[in-house]
């Protein structure tokens, strides 16, 4: 049944988590987070704080787009990125359906041994929730400067192969959670179109009863400090 009163999540379905990029040196001198990318997500930054960039490539190229206070800059699934962090670069992130690039859309830039399979890949980027805060960075650390080794191989290749290669073993890693994801985009962003379209075609009738069930919502961060991919994390919490 439509919800005819309107989606009650964010506007279109998206979520937010407010990001500290780590401050960590890489072995190529720039602090940062760590290479990834996500597969059926678009991902935007509102930049908050500091100052740094973020690195892309795509099958079009290697990019670098500079980030400061009011900037406004996303990207599209298939675009592996990097943030770097050259003065306490702070962002707020806008996720497409409902936070999945942080529920799982993800595929780390591992080097090709690590991404055979799920647990192979699962392994290497695992990090001990339950464990003491310097074990968590370390691990947080560890396989950013795996997906580097990756992230290297990919932007020094001849030829467009290496890309491909690592599209189609990140869609194998993926596969298993192709459900549960389309459980996750139709409770947000097909049930959030699914509501505007009912209210257009009531208003197309001369009925705005639904305005009635209007509602307000207001959310603190459920987490803080969380160690991600690119940076501590303030999350929200996730879908109902």
């Amino acid at each position: 049944m439509v919800n005819t009163g309107g989606f009650t999540g964010l506007p279109g379905g998206v979520a937010v988590s407010h990001l500290r990029v780590y401050d960590w040196p890489a072995a190529d001198g720039v602090c940062g987070g760590t290479p990834h990318m996500h597969l059926t997500c678009s991902e935007g930054y509102v930049v908050t704080g500091g100052r740094g960039a973020v690195q892309t490539l795509t099958t079009s190229g290697y990019e670098v787009t500079p980030l400061v206070p009011g900037t406004v800059a996303w990207f599209t699934p298939g675009t592996i990125h990097r943030l770097v962090n050259e003065d306490d670069l702070r962002i707020t992130v806008l996720m497409q359906n409902s936070g999945l690039p942080e529920a799982g859309d993800a595929v780390l830039t591992l080097p090709p041994r690590y991404l055979t399979d799920p647990e192979t890949y699962a392994a290497a980027t695992r990090i001990p929730v339950d464990a003491p805060e310097e074990e968590q960075a370390r691990a947080a650390r560890a396989r950013r400067d795996l997906a580097l080794e990756g992230y290297r191989a990919l932007r020094e290749a001849d030829g467009p192969e290496p890309l491909a290669a690592f599209h189609r073993a990140a869609a194998a890693l993926v596969r298993p959670r192709l459900a549960e994801w389309r459980e996750r985009w139709q409770r947000g962003a097909e049930a959030a179109a699914a509501a505007t379209g009912e209210q257009l075609r009531r208003l197309e009738q001369g009925d705005a009863t639904y305005l009635t069930e209007a509602a307000v919502r207001a959310e603190l961060p459920s987490g803080h400090g969380k160690f991600g991919m690119c940076g501590r994390l303030d999350v929200y919490p996730g879908p109902a």
